[in-house]
């Protein structure tokens, strides 16, 4: 028997479960704790591999502070039309499959909250100049020119 894929939507809701998990600082093991569950189940949860029940995700919205429209945010709908976040705005920055995935790994994550501390603009346009040189990749993307723009702004 076939082994069955996760949906696109158990897995992205999965994913932003993982994210906002990550973000707080908070562990599987503590999360499994505050909903009567295993750190296994939370995993399988996260990976998209079962699916969360209405009641059980307003409970993790309420455990990680969130609204639980968040979990559906950036969520690509049929045809690959991208949903529009609950602000009322699309996100400036494509948070596809292999972003929510990169952001929600370890080394990812800890690069992304390393470079959030940087508050010198100067020393961040550095450091991502570093990056893009260590990858061979001298061309600025178009989805990075909306933050480098802020940056700029903000300096």
């Amino acid at each position: 028997m076939a082994k069955k894929q996760p949906s696109s939507v158990d897995a992205h809701v999965g994913s932003r479960v993982r994210l906002r998990r990550m973000l707080i600082g908070m562990s599987q093991e503590k999360l499994g704790e505050n909903l009567g569950l295993t750190f296994q189940q939370v995993q399988k949860y996260e990976k998209g591999a079962n699916r969360i029940g209405a009641s059980r995700l307003y409970d993790i919205a309420t455990i990680l502070s969130v609204p639980v429209s968040y979990f559906f945010d950036d969520l690509q709908g049929e045809h690959g039309v991208k949903r529009i976040n609950t602000h009322g705005i699309s996100s400036d920055i494509d948070a596809g499959p292999y972003m929510m995935e990169f952001v929600s790994s370890a080394e990812g994550f800890q690069l992304v909250r390393a470079f959030t501390k940087i508050t010198d603009p100067r020393v961040r346009k550095r450091m991502l100049e570093l990056v893009k040189s260590l990858t061979g990749e001298e061309e600025v993307y178009p989805d990075f020119r909306v933050v480098e723009l802020r940056e700029a702004q903000r300096a």
